[in-house]
Order: structure tokens, then C-alpha cells, then sequence
């Protein structure tokens, strides 16, 4: 099983790319009435076993008035929560410019996150999320040091406060896409992220019961493509020099800020191949999408009741697909996947 991410701040079908889904106007009621009809997806836990939640829909109710929260529970999922507040673009102050075409920034968020964590537990979450954002420039350096640093201890605090509150912490940090640097540097790039996290979260403390949400090694946007056996091959080589086998799983992001890449066929795929060539690894390897899991629903979907089953059915299908993957089986091409205009 993996993770649904569905913590977006806006509606999710307006990261879709799709003319009509975009029309659908960005409003609670119908970021309510989308999220329930996911999280009712009949039999959608036999796949997914946990969704991640924006602030906004821990309390939010269905047409019905059910809590969305209960929803989930109730089809046999466990509720979770971002609790992370985005970061400022202005930047860590210094820093350099970097592909995202600001400085390297700083997540915010911890000065309140005790309470929200306290508040997150009453309302039925039992894991949070927090993302801290990195990119990669090997003309500048980057990610330089200081973000580096800023982005694990950020991490481990938000880890020791989750976990004092009964929160299972899913810890991501990124590196995005962007850029046009080969998949070699983003390895040893993502090797020392994950050496510095994992030397944070000895300093403070943490219990590695505990979730890695790590991105895969990749090529930048504009670098040259590699192909999925060498995203697999770096990606696993990098998290065994890196990652304890006391944890119990990483659950990877698709990279899915990448405009012209990871659709949903590929970042099945990737994960795959992973574990069709590593079939015995300390941790189970498994997915944690988002987009990447809904842009065929959000297609068929389109804000119209009428498509709800036939949306409902699209999930499911490409969370049984990433499933299959979980296991190294699945078929590429073998579940149907609708691009951006289709």
C-alpha cells in the first residue's frame, strides 16, 4: 500500500493541464465534494493505506454533512496532515538564484506546529507530512550548504514535535526537478541530503518509526533523460549508502512539479522497475503521489456527479497499478492513463 497526497492548497485539477478541468471553479464546496468522492472509492484501501490532507479538509464536511475525515476512516485509511506553511520565495537571504527562479528557501511553519500537531490528533490524523524544498544548480553549487543544513535540522525539529504529539512524521525532503543537470549529479546530490537528515534526526532524538518521502534520482528537466533502470539503480544505490534498515519504509514522491515528465505512466514504472530489480532491500519500497495518482480521475471527472463512478473506478485502477509496482509487476501500458488534453 502507499500514500494518496492530497494536500493541496487549491483544487487539484487545476494542476491538471486539462482546458476543461480548469474551468472547474476553485471553491470549498468543490474541493469538498472532489476529495470526498476519492476518499469514498470503493475498495480504495486495498491499495492505499493512508492520505496525506490539507488544513483545510481536516474539517471539512460532504454534501451530506459527513466529516471527510470519517470518510476515510471509514473506508479503511488513515487520515494525515500537512503541516508545513510553503515556504517564502524571497529566500534564504545570500543564497543563490536557482532554477525554480528564486534563492534557496527556508520552510516555515514550526513556531505554532506544537499546537496544530495537538489539534491535528483531536481531529482523527494520526501521521503528518512536512516538505522542505531543494534545487540543484552544478554551476552554483547547489544546493549549497546552508540550505542544506537549514532544510534536515527543520526537518528533525518538525519530526521531535510531531512525534511528542502521537504523530507518525513523514519526512520529504526534496529535490525538484527543475534544471538541466544529468541524473549523476542528482545522485550524489540526494546522497548527501539523505546523509546529512539521517545525522539530524540521530541529533534529535527521533524514533525512526518514522516515513521517508524522498525523491527519486532523476535528470533535470532539461538534462539529459535517463532511462527507468538507471533512475532505479541510482535511486536504490543511493538510499543504501544512506538510509538505516530500521526504517521501515520509504515512500517516494514522482516529481510531479516537472511540467513536461512523470505522468502517471512513468512514475508507475519507476517505482517498478525499482523493485523488479531490488527485490530484497531493509525497506519496503512503495509510493506516495499525488497528481501522479489523480490526473486520469480529475479528467474523467471533471466536476460533473454524473462522472463520479467512472472517476472513482480511474483512481482505483492506478492505485492498484502502483500496487502491482510495490511488487515489481506491474505491466507497463496495462492500466489506461489520460494525458493532459485528453
Amino acid at each position: 500500500k502507499g500514500f494518496l497526497a492530497a494536500d493541496e492548497s487549491a483544487g487539484p485539477w487545476l494542476r491538471a493541464r486539462h482546458v476543461e478541468a480548469a474551468k472547474i471553479p476553485d471553491v470549498a464546496e468543490n474541493r469538498a465534494d472532489y476529495r470526498s468522492m476519492c476518499f469514498a472509492t470503493p475498495g480504495l484501501s486495498e491499495h492505499i493505506g493512508g492520505v496525506i490532507l490539507h488544513w483545510e479538509t481536516l474539517f471539512q464536511r460532504d454534501a451530506q454533512g459527513k466529516a471527510i475525515v470519517d470518510i476515510i476512516k471509514d473506508n479503511g485509511m488513515i487520515p494525515g496532515i500537512k503541516v508545513d506553511k510553503g515556504y517564502n520565495k524571497k529566500g534564504i537571504w545570500g543564497t543563490p538564484v536557482g532554477p525554480l527562479g528564486h534563492p534557496e528557501v527556508a520552510t516555515v511553519g514550526l513556531d505554532d506546529l506544537q499546537q496544530r500537531c495537538h489539534q491535528a490528533y483531536e481531529q482523527g490524523a494520526r501521521f503528518a507530512k512536512w516538505r522542505n524544498v531543494l534545487q540543484l544548480d552544478p554551476a552554483k553549487q547547489m544546493p549549497t550548504e546552508l540550505a542544506i543544513a537549514d532544510c534536515v535540522h527543520t526537518l528533525a525539529r518538525y519530526a521531535s514535535i510531531s512525534q511528542s504529539e502521537g504523530l507518525v512524521p513523514i519526512v520529504e525532503p526534496e529535490i525538484v526537478p527543475n534544471g538541466d543537470h544529468d541524473i549523476y549529479y542528482c545522485a550524489r546530490m540526494t546522497e548527501k541530503v539523505l546523509a546529512a537528515q539521517f545525522k539530524a534526526l540521530a541529533d534529535h532524538h527521533i524514533y525512526l518509526g518514522a516515513v521517508l518521502k524522498p525523491n527519486m534520482v532523476k535528470n533535470g528537466l532539461g538534462g539529459p533523460k535517463a532511462t527507468a533502470e538507471t533512475i532505479a539503480t541510482l535511486s536504490v544505490q543511493t538510499l543504501l549508502r544512506t538510509v538505516p534498515p530500521s526504517m521501515p519504509g520509504i515512500f517516494f514522491l514522482s516529481g510531479e512539479s516537472a511540467r513536461n515528465e512523470d505522468n502517471e505512466e512513468e512514475a508507475t514504472i519507476n517505482l517498478s522497475t525499482m523493485n523488479k530489480l531490488f527485490p530484497k532491500l531493509p525497506w519496503h519500497l512503495s509510493f506516495s503521489y499525488g497528481k501522479a495518482l489523480q490526473r486520469t480521475c480529475i479528467v474523467t471527472w471533471l466536476g460533473k456527479a454524473e462522472n463520479k463512478d467512472a472517476a472513482q473506478k480511474a483512481l482505483k485502477a492506478r492505485a492498484n497499478a502502483n500496487s502491482d509496482a510495490c511488487f515489481g509487476k506491474y505491466t507497463p501500458g496495462s492500466c489506461k492513463s489520460l494525458g493532459p488534453e485528453e
